[in-house]
């Protein structure tokens, strides 16, 4: 199922891999973010995109716009399919991004990767927002990050999918939109550190183009069942 991203949220890279060579033709891609890239680093996601599996090396950079571009060049060179950076770090960063993205790929004669602009964390609420200085309703600011980044040239942004249908709404179709905090149904249903989460057919319904997807497949008894049921309800076989 191509709208499938599997989190690779696991203590060491040999886990990972087995993860996904038993999800492999269930999953459309795997994420592999800062705590597994931290303790295996570059020659895991090489190893995932030697087994022919889209990698979203989900670091979330957010520098000047001169250290950014050069983070997301070496992650071209992992060959990582999507890349991911904080909106909030401004227009000259995410441009910065898409330009070292696409002068990385000529250079090494593959595509470009898919950048994404990480609108507001799932696990923030509207009081976890007002802490930081931004005294606007979260849908706002979620809107605000997500046309900034669409301007600046990436090809869409990470947001909850309580907010997909009002982004759809200021940015278009094409945009593409992650949504992680998928929980609920055939996910599982403790929410643990997410508070805007919904379940997988719900979020691709409110206009996700992907669902990203962790502990309720890779801590599941049987990781294999648990993504089949996610893949089986965003058929439509399976009522949410």
């Amino acid at each position: 199922m191509d709208q499938l991203l599997v989190a690779l949220d696991v203590e060491t890279g040999r886990r990972a891999l087995d993860l996904a060579d038993t999800l492999a033709d269930l999953a459309g891609g795997f994420k592999i973010g800062s705590r597994l890239f931290t303790l295996e680093g570059p020659p895991l996601v090489r190893a995932l995109v030697d087994r022919g599996a889209r990698v979203f090396l989900d670091l979330k950079f957010h520098d000047i716009p001169n250290t950014v571009a050069q983070a997301v060049d070496a992650a071209v060179q992992t060959g990582a399919w999507m890349v991911d950076v904080h909106a909030s770090g401004g227009t000259a960063m995410m441009q910065a991004a898409v330009r070292a993205g696409r002068e990385a790929a000529d250079r090494l004669g593959r595509a470009a990767p898919v950048i994404v602009g990480i609108t507001v964390l799932t696990s923030m609420d509207e009081d976890a927002l007002r802490e930081t200085g931004i005294d606007r309703p979260l849908l706002d600011q979620v809107v605000t990050l997500a046309r900034m980044a669409k301007a600046a040239g990436l090809q869409g942004v990470v947001a909850s999918p309580h907010e997909t249908a009002s982004i759809r709404a200021a940015c278009g179709p094409g945009l593409t939109i992650v949504t992680p905090g998928i929980r609920g149904a055939s996910a599982g249903g403790a929410t643990h550190d997410q508070v805007r989460t919904m379940g997988p057919a719900d979020a691709v319904r409110a206009g996700a183009s992907y669902i990203v997807v962790g502990r309720p497949i890779i801590a599941a008894p049987d990781p294999r069942a648990a993504a089949a049921a996610i893949v089986e309800e965003l058929r439509g076989e399976v009522q949410p």
